[in-house]
């Protein structure tokens, strides 16, 4: 008796929402999919709803039943949560495959980890891919952004089925591309998530602004946030933002007044801002909107300091108007700022991994299908398309203009919110690293000086050639004996 021939193009593993969606969206595209979960009761609910009928949609209920299913080279998706249930499927599927054949965790997993487990599962002669999901319940069904990296060899044989699946823009290309080695594809898809933190926290500070100080209704903001969607700063979280202002509960009060202003978080914003303190990369925006998040779950200590830390009288005068639009300019500008970190982020990280990123490629991934889409990411890509060796979005003509063009509102609003005692964190911390960055000279010298006096660490000169290194007797008994390291 002869074995049967494999059928399933890919096999995927975790039959949570998102893996169900992923699934339906490549049994759409025609490609058949073998499934696994480790409970076989919701393998067998999820063929008897969502896949009902789908007869290109193959159920298992052992891992072994699941590879033998799989065309060669095998492919098989992840869809788990991060972490240790990820090693442990992997030593599972490990005597399951052969040479050649490609795992892919689609998960939020952590960068190190998708770089450790590249390099072991290499080892074993399988192939490996960390791919980044973005998108949501929606995006997994109908067409998320895709960021997959990891094995080079494994990518032209899954090319094919993740481009389909994926969301397009306009001219058809998909969000969907190679992005590096290892863990390249889970670290794009981490500062992403830094960046939909920050974005996220913009938008909240310009709301807090409207509601705290000019005494607006959440009907009022939403047909703000609804006009700024048609203009530049057209996006997701805008568009969803002005919706979600315009809601009303059962009794026909606006819900958003009763949630909780308690912010969770799940841990991905947290790890950008742990690799921007490895790289050394300014991060100030996303750690701000981390901190913020952190400081609103502080509720119960923010209700009792409220009635003994009194502030400043938050009641407007002017015109109302005018500030709007300067709140509009400035929640742009800020935003500029947001991603220009996040790509400072990325070449950082890039020179330390020895990554190829591509730079306007990874912009296009976020086009579509992503919670951080936006029309400007076009704008990104072309300065890269210009570009490609740009060294900070700044120096790029266009977003270059519309800071500076912008920085007039932007000072405005964040010196108007000092003055009320209305809380900016990631507003005012994005003006003021553009402050720093646009200054040829800073503090610093000072810093140096100190840190010699008390530490012998050692600084440069301006009146010398750079690389060389002075200490001086500050006390006239500290003597010639330095600390050895510069960056001590």
């Amino acid at each position: 008796m002869t074995e049967e021939t494999p059928q399933a193009d890919i096999g995927l593993i975790g039959l949570a929402v998102m893996g169900q969606n992923l699934v339906l969206n490549m049994s759409d595209h025609g490609y058949t999919v073998a499934v696994y979960n480790r409970t076989t009761s919701v393998t067998d609910e999820f063929m008897a709803g969502p896949a009902h009928g789908r007869t290109n949609i193959i159920p298992a209920h052992t891992l072994p039943d699941l590879v033998k299913n799989l065309k060669r080279p095998r492919r098989v998706m992840l869809m788990i949560k991060a972490g240790k249930a990820v090693d442990m499927v992997i030593e599972s599927l490990l005597p399951l495959l052969e040479p050649g054949d490609i795992i892919i965790d689609g998960g939020n997993s952590h960068y190190p980890d998708t770089i450790r487990r590249t390099e072991y599962v290499e080892s074993k002669g399988l192939l490996y891919i960390g791919m980044g999901v973005s998108g949501g319940e929606e995006g997994a069904r109908f067409g998320p952004s895709l960021m997959p990296g990891g094995s080079p060899e494994a990518w032209p044989h899954v090319k094919e089925i993740f481009q389909a699946i994926a969301a397009k823009v306009a001219d058809g290309t998909p969000c969907c591309d190679w992005v590096g080695e290892n863990g390249a594809g889970h670290f794009v898809k981490m500062v992403h998530n830094g960046i939909e933190y920050g974005d996220m926290e913009l938008i909240a500070e310009a709301y807090n602004l409207m509601q705290t100080a000019l005494g607006m209704t959440p009907d009022e903001m939403s047909r703000v946030f609804a006009r700024w969607n048609e203009g530049k700063l057209d996006s997701y979280l805008i568009e969803i933002t002005s919706e979600i202002l315009a809601f009303k509960d059962e009794d026909g009060r606006p819900l958003v007044d009763k949630i909780l202003d308690k912010a969770g978080q799940k841990g991905t914003g947290k790890w950008t801002v742990q690799a921007a303190l490895d790289f050394g990369t300014p991060l100030t925006l996303i750690a701000e909107a981390v901190f913020a998040r952190a400081l609103s779950a502080l509720k119960d200590e923010r209700v009792a300091a409220e009635p003994i830390l009194p502030g400043p009288d938050t009641a407007f005068t002017g015109d109302r108007a005018a500030f709007i639009a300067d709140l509009e300019d400035a929640l742009y500008a800020a935003k500029i700022i947001s991603y220009t970190q996040g790509y400072m982020l990325f070449r950082a990280a890039a020179e330390e991994q020895n990554w190829h990123l591509n730079y306007g490629g990874i912009a296009l991934m976020w086009r579509e299908g992503c919670i951080i889409r936006a029309a400007f990411l076009e704008n990104i890509k072309a300065a890269y398309d210009q570009n490609p060796d740009l060294t900070n979005l700044l120096f790029d003509p266009y977003f270059r203009e519309a800071v500076v063009q912008g920085q007039g509102a932007w000072r405005r609003v964040v010196a108007r919110a000092a003055e009320w005692g209305v809380p900016l964190p990631a507003m005012s911390s994005a003006l003021s690293f553009f402050d720093g960055y646009r200054h040829g000279r800073l503090p610093a010298n000072l810093i140096q000086a100190q840190r010699d006096y008390f530490g012998a660490h050692t600084y440069e000169r301006t009146d010398r050639p750079r690389g060389q290194f002075f200490h001086t007797d500050w006390t006239g008994e500290g003597g010639d004996v330095t600390s050895g390291t510069y960056n001590a």
